[in-house]
């Protein structure tokens, strides 16, 4: 408000003191301009007329009593015609005439927010056409609820224009029209016109010479239109409180709706979680499987290796064998061409004897054969016994080998028993877990669905409590209607009786309203075919709702019927599987039974060995001493040839020397 004083004090060359006194009292008071009794001068109308557009704060304007002059009434509400936030406007007492109703009239066509309008003591129905252009004005106003028109010289003409604005205005609530000179005709027009306008509730035509019975026929209509706006604000509390129930079944209908998408949803995601679960775990157990597969293999192709190695080993052995029995073949043979040659040497030694001259040279001949043949078996024993320690060597690497391999092949064996074992246990509790949460789930689920099942069920019984309601009170309301109707029949009979004079204005009346009844029984009739329209969409709907979830539990059912399918074609799969591992358990068994008798045919097959090089040995040995036996009987009889060779070639000597062939040389 302090700024509108002071836009005031700079618009006005000389403000007047007591509206700038008057601002000053009101000070920060927001809401209502009080300027009533100051005698407003032109130059302040246009101050005013130029501040109130903008004048946001002010919702109440009163200007009675300042005795505004036609052209400052004018300034003022043109100002106003383009002001949105004025509700109440007071003039009372300000002698407004032709230009004054002008204005008015433009004000009332253009402003849309002015709701209470007082135009109390002034002259606006002197003159027919200001009033008229005031009528057209009220007749296009679509926003005014209560108008003030006491002591404004309206005649019957005025009140006919009253009469034609009031058919045409939807917004009117309260007229005052006291103390006028309307008479006889005017209150007929304005009688006439309420049978066409439903919405004034008061009108006061006290004062204007006005007969009794119009006045009378003026508050029956008046308290007929009140009763019509009551039944009409009731029906529309009910049609609004009806809107917002059914609103709120459809949000929940809805939200239900959502919820149990959603829920179906969740369990959708669930089940394809669960599934994605079982086809991880079966690749797992697939890569275990496959895993237990390759490790199989691998083992197999370790033990096709030992096979191998184990024959390459036995070949071998018996390449070793045939080479030993070969060297005792040999051993043997030279054994016994050394005995006879022995024998023969024996049986020539006694030849020799008698024959030494002759067989000298044989017998150095046949020393060198002996000698180098003993060098020769001298080579053979040693590359026989290199040959026999290198065997030794290769048959007890062999031999650690494979006691290795058959030690890290068990011990692999019984690490894979055990996590095969584990992995096996492992399934199994996750199979038994899964199988739980699946059924908890399930049985969660179908309680959760058995609760939503009954709270629709009870939902539908409230639809259908509530539907009864409605159609008793339209029965009451029909009953209503019609006891009504025996009323005003009744009334219309005792009028009929009483005043003859206006039998057919009270029928014309009395039909009005019973038409008006009968369109409100229509009404009521088609909200209550609505409402049964709606019940009946809402019970569909429910059944549709009830259809979708048989639906949806036997699509649960089948999928639970699926997943029991798997869940037991994968114990199928489970079960080949282990029957495969135990299988290949056996098979893994048998393969350690064949180990364990080739490493006892190995052992035997080695100590057989050692012991054949041991005899071997021994025989080498003896066959090493009669070496040494034989060469020492050969160099004692090389000494005894060449002790005989010199006692033989002494006594030649001496012969020769003896004989006369000797002695004849020594002559010579």
């Amino acid at each position: 408000m302090e700024e509108f004083r002071r836009g005031y004090a700079r618009l006005c060359a000389a403000p007047q003191e007591p509206v700038l006194r008057r601002l000053r009292e009101l000070g920060g008071a927001r809401g209502r301009l009080d300027l009533a009794a100051q005698g407003l001068s032109l130059e302040t109308c246009g101050a005013l007329a130029r501040l109130l557009p903008g004048a946001a704060p002010v919702t109440e304007l009163a200007l009675g009593d300042c005795g505004l002059s036609e052209e400052g009434a004018k300034l003022l509400l043109h100002g106003l015609c383009s002001n949105t936030t004025v509700k109440a406007l007071d003039l009372k007492g300000n002698n407004l005439r032709t230009v004054g109703a002008e204005a008015l009239g433009k004000l009332l066509r253009q402003n849309k927010s002015i709701r209470s309008l007082i135009l109390e003591w002034n002259s606006l129905g002197v003159w027919e056409e200001g009033f008229s252009f005031f009528c057209q004005g009220l007749g296009a106003n679509s926003s005014l609820q209560r108008l003030d028109l006491r002591n404004n010289q309206i005649n019957h003409q005025g009140a006919g224009e009253l009469a034609m604005a009031l058919k045409h205005n939807s917004s009117l609530q309260e007229l005052d029209l006291r103390w006028n000179n309307i008479g006889l005709l005017g209150g007929r027009a304005l009688l006439n016109c309420l049978h066409s306008n439903k919405t004034l509730k008061r009108l006061e035509l006290a004062g204007n010479n006005v007969p009794s019975d119009i006045l009378k026929a003026v508050e029956q209509a008046m308290d007929h239109n009140q009763e019509r706006e009551t039944i009409l604000s009731e029906t529309q509390n009910r049609t609004h409180i009806l809107s917002k129930e059914v609103l709120s079944l459809k949000d929940e209908k809805t939200r239900q709706f959502l919820d149990l998408m959603d829920t179906i949803d969740k369990q959708r995601e669930e089940i394809a979680r669960s599934g994605r679960m079982s086809a991880t775990q079966v690749s797992q157990l697939q890569e275990a499987l496959d895993e237990q597969h390759s490790i199989m293999n691998s083992l197999k192709a370790k033990l096709q290796m030992t096979e191998a190695a184990l024959a390459l080993s036995e070949q071998k052995v018996h390449d070793l064998g045939e080479l030993l029995r070969a060297t005792q073949q040999e051993h043997s043979s030279a054994a016994e061409r050394h005995f006879t040659e022995l024998q023969q040497q024996e049986q020539e030694g006694v030849d020799r004897e008698n024959k030494l001259l002759r067989d000298l040279s044989a017998a150095s001949e046949k020393n060198l054969l002996l000698r180098s043949q003993v060098d020769e078996l001298e080579k053979k024993c040693k590359a026989q016994q290199d040959q026999l320690f290198q065997v030794k060597q290769d048959l007890t690497n062999t031999t650690a080998e494979l006691k290795l391999r058959a030690a890290q092949a068990e011990e692999r064996l019984e690490a894979e028993k055990r996590r095969f074992k584990q992995s096996l246990e492992d399934m199994e509790a996750l199979r038994l877990k899964e199988v739980d949460h699946m059924t908890q789930h399930m049985e969660s689920s179908e309680r959760s669905m058995q609760d939503r099942i009954q709270r629709l069920e009870t939902i539908r019984m409230a639809l259908e409590e509530e539907l009864s309601r409605v159609r008793a009170a339209a029965l009451a309301e029909r009953g209503q209607a019609e006891e009504e109707l025996i009323k005003v029949r009744n009334q219309a009979r005792l009028e009929e009786q009483q005043r003859l004079e206006h039998l057919e204005e009270k029928l014309r009346l009395v039909t009005e309203s019973r038409d008006e009844a009968q369109h409100c029984c229509l009404k009521q009739k088609q909200m209550v075919a609505e409402a049964q329209a709606k019940a009946s969409q809402l019970s569909l709907h429910a059944d549709g709702l009830r259809r979708r979830l048989e639906e949806l539990q036997q699509d649960l059912n089948s999928k639970e019927e699926e997943k029991v399918t798997e869940v037991n074609k994968v114990k199928a799969e489970l079960q080949e599987q282990v029957g495969h591992l135990q299988a290949e358990r056996a098979a893994q068994e048998g393969l350690r039974e064949k180990i364990a008798a080739l490493e006892r045919q190995l052992k035997a097959q080695s100590s057989n060995h050692r012991e054949a090089l041991l005899d071997k040995e021994a025989e080498i040995s003896v066959l090493l001493e009669k070496l040494r036996m034989k060469e020492a009987d050969i160099s004692r009889m090389r000494e005894e040839e060449a002790q005989r060779a010199r006692f033989l070639q002494n006594a030649i000597m001496a012969y020769v020397q003896g004989s006369p062939l000797g002695a004849h040389s020594s002559r010579r």
